[in-house]
């Protein structure tokens, strides 16, 4: 066998000489960079950590302005819980509870770029208070913690375009159980700003958002939270529109007193505000502690909602601002449309109001011969009295809107032809603004005699006014009480007692004239003690609802009488069924005798067909005299079914 060798074939080499070199060039690049990797790396971590260190070692966490920003109350049993509700709102998952987590977890968010919050920015935009305070306080350097460009707050900013900051208070509103306490939100005041022009501002205001359908769930929801509240920024005339035009509420302006620096601050947090919620809860965490909270972070040295405990009662707020020193300027008020309308119509003669109506009603009046004999001043006033009571027709939920529109339309192109402005009349309130009202906590104590017997009493109620208190600073002819009891102790018959309870009990008068024609209406549901089939002293419980008609004279002052149809449910041991169900009705009059003097009379016939078969005939008198803003003497008489009560108070209100 034949063995052949031949030499093995010639291998090119994987690499060029070329790429050698590039690849060991790469090699030494990469290793002499990455010690400048790792020290550029480890830098910004390095400035993190002697921030986080400073913080600590300040105590920021336990700070005041910390707590404010995160809405921080101290637990009952220690530590602290954040009222805010929205887990966007914390950067840290404990930082609901934990103030010292959130602080960490939001000075290392600064150093990142990535989204957060409900409003999806970086955190230095999304909680842009919280990062210029800490800024403030920690003297971050630009260069090792770069500050980010927040387009979008600067624009808003801009808009708003702040240069003083207003308290609104719309009075109370009967008719929308959210409003029965009256209401309080911010107005940023622009700069170069009139009078004339403020209306155009923006505003800060806090509400529950509510769905479109909401019906008799409001009652609960609202009271135990079961609403989520916002912060939003709308335009003021949105809210004069609904306030003063479409709901017929007196407004108050309050200028407050802040200085640049704490208007900024406010704008800041307002903006970290308007991304998250808060349970909404309608007698403590409502509209106006939470601006409470606001002007607190702008003025740290303020302590507002300290002072509301149980309770949350717009007008209290508004005395608690006024009472600040230096923290409130000038104040001023913007009539609601119904109050323009009934004072400018004091300003004419009977025959002039007459005239006034007929137009509303049909323009062509304007043709008579009746209004073509008044001077041209006169006929100025009728046509200015009929247009705003038909520019407030059309701006209602009338069916006739359109209606209205035309009509108005009518009379401003023949008000258009008199070639001469409107008379220049002052609008006076029906009552003082709201801080000059008595507080709305009451107790009393008094004395009286009740068939035969004498007795001493106490009573308490929480919350708000009724008929016979000082009516100034609150809504003329309107009545709210909430939570009310009265004990008393009986001598002859050595009894102490819990003589009335009161859970709610609301009236509401409108006087009714030829434009305004309003219902009265009354709830009441609580408790009170009854002479009936023997028992000289049983508990009795009531549930009676109203409805009725008023009209306002003014004879003697002011003098307004009412009438009510209704029905009334009872629940007693008295009764030999326990129960009985009727109705009937009550007339009464309620007089200012003087500007401190109040009287009131009513009298009531009920019949019960349903349960206990039986009849109640009721008589009521009271007077009240005003000592001062927050003290008054009560004399009062009841008489129901061959009972008969006296009694004599002293309240305080606080």
């Amino acid at each position: 066998m034949q063995v052949f060798w031949a030499p093995a074939a010639r291998r090119e080499p994987f690499f060029s000489p070329f790429a050698v070199v590039l690849i060991h060039t790469l090699l030494l690049i990469i290793f002499f960079s990455l010690p400048i990797c790792a020290w550029a790396d480890q830098e910004p971590n390095r400035y993190r950590d002697e921030l986080l260190e400073q913080a600590q070692h300040s105590r920021l966490a336990d700070a005041r302005e910390w707590r404010l920003l995160l809405h921080y109350q101290d637990n009952l049993f220690g530590g602290v819980t954040s009222e805010q509700d929205d887990e966007g709102f914390f950067l840290s998952p404990q930082g609901k509870q934990n103030s010292e987590a959130e602080l960490k977890a939001t000075i290392e968010a600064f150093f990142s770029s990535a989204i957060v919050g409900r409003s999806k920015q970086p955190a230095q935009c999304a909680f842009i208070a919280r990062y210029h305070w800490l800024k403030e306080r920690l003297r971050f350097d630009d260069s090792q913690l770069v500050p980010v460009a927040c387009d979008r707050f600067e624009g808003w900013r801009a808009e708003l375009n702040p240069q003083g900051v207003s308290l609104i208070f719309p009075a109370a509103f009967m008719n929308n159980p959210a409003s029965m306490f009256g209401h309080t939100f911010l107005r940023i005041d622009q700069k170069g700003q009139t009078e004339q022009t403020r209306i155009l501002a923006y505003t800060i205001d806090y509400a529950a958002e509510l769905p479109s359908d909401v019906g008799l769930e409001y009652a609960y929801k609202g009271i135990f939270g079961g609403y989520k509240g916002f912060f939003s920024t709308p335009p003021y005339y949105l809210k004069v529109q609904a306030y003063r035009d479409m709901e017929n509420r007196d407004m108050w302006e309050y200028q407050l007193n802040l200085t640049p620096s704490q208007i900024e601050r406010l704008i800041m947090h307002a903006w970290e505000m308007g991304s998250a919620y808060f349970d909404y809860f309608f007698f403590k965490e409502n509209c106006s502690y939470h601006i409470l909270s606001l002007l607190e972070y702008a003025n740290p040295d303020l302590h507002l909602r300290e002072q509301f405990y149980l309770w949350t009662i717009p007008a209290d707020t508004v005395r608690i601002i006024v009472a600040q020193p230096g923290m409130v300027g000038s104040t001023t008020y913007r009539p609601s449309r119904s109050t323009l309308i009934r004072r400018k119509r004091t300003f004419l003669t009977p025959e002039e109001r007459v005239l006034s109506v007929h137009i509303v009603q049909s323009p062509d009046v304007i043709l008579d011969a009746a209004f073509a004999t008044l001077s041209v001043l006169r006929r100025a006033l009728v046509l200015d009295v009929a247009s705003d009571y038909l520019r407030y027709k059309a701006e209602s939920d009338d069916p006739e809107v359109k209606v209205y529109k035309e009509r108005n339309r009518q009379v401003l192109t023949e008000r258009s032809r008199l070639l001469v402005p409107s008379e220049e009349i002052s609008i006076l309130p029906y009552t003082k603004q709201p801080d000059a009202g008595h507080h709305t906590s009451r107790a009393a104590i008094g004395a009286g005699w009740r068939n035969r017997d004498s007795f001493e009493e106490v009573s308490l109620r929480a919350a708000y006014h009724d008929l016979l208190d000082p009516e100034s600073g609150y809504t003329p002819n309107a009545q709210i009480e909430v939570v009310g009891v009265a004990v008393r102790q009986y001598n002859r018959q050595e009894q102490t007692r819990l003589e009335r309870a009161t859970l709610l009990s609301i009236l509401s008068l409108s006087p009714m004239d030829d434009l305004f024609r309003a219902p009265s209406w009354k709830v009441n549901v609580g408790m009170q003690t009854i002479r009936h089939n023997g028992c000289t002293l049983c508990s009795n419980g009531v549930a009676n609802v109203g409805l009725g008609a008023a009209a306002e004279t003014a004879l003697f002052k002011r003098e307004v009488y009412f009438a009510f149809a209704e029905a009334e449910a009872n629940y007693s041991r008295a009764y030999e069924e326990r129960h009985r169900v009727g109705g009937g009705g009550t007339v009464g009059m309620l007089v200012d005798a003087t500007d401190r003097w109040k009287l009131m009379l009513s009298g009531s016939y009920l019949r019960y067909a349903l349960g206990d078969k039986s009849d109640d005939i009721r008589w009521y008198a009271g007077s009240r005299y005003t000592l001062s803003q927050n003290w008054a003497l009560r004399l009062e008489y009841n008489h129901r079914d061959r009972d008969n009560d006296l009694v004599f108070s002293v309240q305080a209100f606080f």
